[in-house]
């Protein structure tokens, strides 16, 4: 595995996956069984590399990522982390390749993702040393640790290890197709002592087990009862910010000319973090949040 330098005061740290989008935009629809014209790239990616390159570009001062990978790429995303600014701790898998997304970006920039985790997901309690927490201010998980057994268990004994230090945690819950089937309470049992929740809208509905297309704001207070600050992310709509039972805030959107999608509640997870490292409050750290993922939107692929 790679080695990340020891952390200075106030370091941020990322555990999450390290995954190779595979960005296909095609601005005229699908046509099955046929070619369809797209622009394709490929590019690093995974919802915790990205988010932890975002905090990086927005400001913080340290931020730090434990991820597995495939011996295929494993200097490739090492240095793409290393250019980000992001001191990447990669574990080395042997047995399966990194994970790869495959993204289909349409003409109104949203996105559908073919998912294969493979070594993103095999994060375990091996992986983890509490040296890892020297220096650290805040702890951040991605949510997609907790859909499969071996990284769920890892992200308990990091969130257990922070919470035994002190070190405030915060979950991305990352995929409401994925909650769906791990079950939004098994998630929400899995997070407990979080205390920062940083769903989108279909993510945040439910969890909170609210119908739609309404109850966002809804959801979001309620959300809040159980983690003390909950922000949920509305795309083009900006964020909710909900703390102890209540909305404190509603932010706006920066608006944009969207190219892909792809990253963008990744780019608003960093911009938050930084933020609030920086000492920024709630509302305010949404705005950055709202700044960085208005920026992501405008290029290719979900990093900066």
């Amino acid at each position: 595995m790679t080695r990340a330098q020891p952390a200075g005061p106030g370091a941020l740290l990322v555990i999450g996956d390290v995954v190779t989008d595979v960005v296909a935009v095609h601005p005229e629809p699908l046509v099955p069984a046929t070619d369809t014209a797209a622009r394709i790239r490929t590019l690093p990616g995974g919802a915790g590399a990205n988010a932890a390159c975002w905090a990086a570009r927005t400001g913080a001062a340290e931020v730090r990522l434990l991820a597995r990978v495939g011996t295929e790429s494993a200097r490739w995303h090492e240095r793409a982390l290393l250019d980000a600014g992001v001191l990447p701790r990669l574990v080395v898998d042997r047995q399966e390749p990194t994970g790869t997304v495959v993204a289909l970006v349409g003409k109104d920039a949203e996105r559908t993702f073919l998912t294969d985790s493979g070594a993103a997901l095999r994060l375990c309690p091996a992986d983890w040393s509490p040296s890892l927490l020297d220096g650290v201010a805040h702890l951040h998980l991605s949510g997609y640790l907790f859909f499969a057994d071996s990284s769920r268990e890892l992200a308990l004994v990091a969130l257990r290890a922070a919470r035994a230090r002190g070190v405030p945690v915060s979950v991305d819950p990352a995929s409401a197709g994925f909650l769906a089937g791990l079950g939004p309470q098994r998630f929400l049992d899995a997070v407990e002592g979080a205390c920062v929740l940083l769903p989108n809208e279909d993510e945040a509905r439910l969890l909170a087990g609210l119908p739609e297309p309404g109850g966002v704001a809804g959801a979001a207070a309620r959300l809040s009862r159980r983690i003390p600050l909950v922000v949920v992310t509305r795309g083009a709509a900006g964020a909710l910010v909900a703390e102890r039972g209540r909305i404190t805030a509603e932010v706006t959107a920066e608006p944009v000319e969207a190219v892909d999608s792809t990253g963008a509640g990744d780019a608003f997870t960093g911009g938050f973090l930084a933020a609030r490292l920086a000492g920024a409050d709630p509302a305010g750290a949404a705005r950055a949040g709202c700044r960085a993922a208005a920026l992501a939107v405008t290029r290719l692929g979900g990093r900066p």
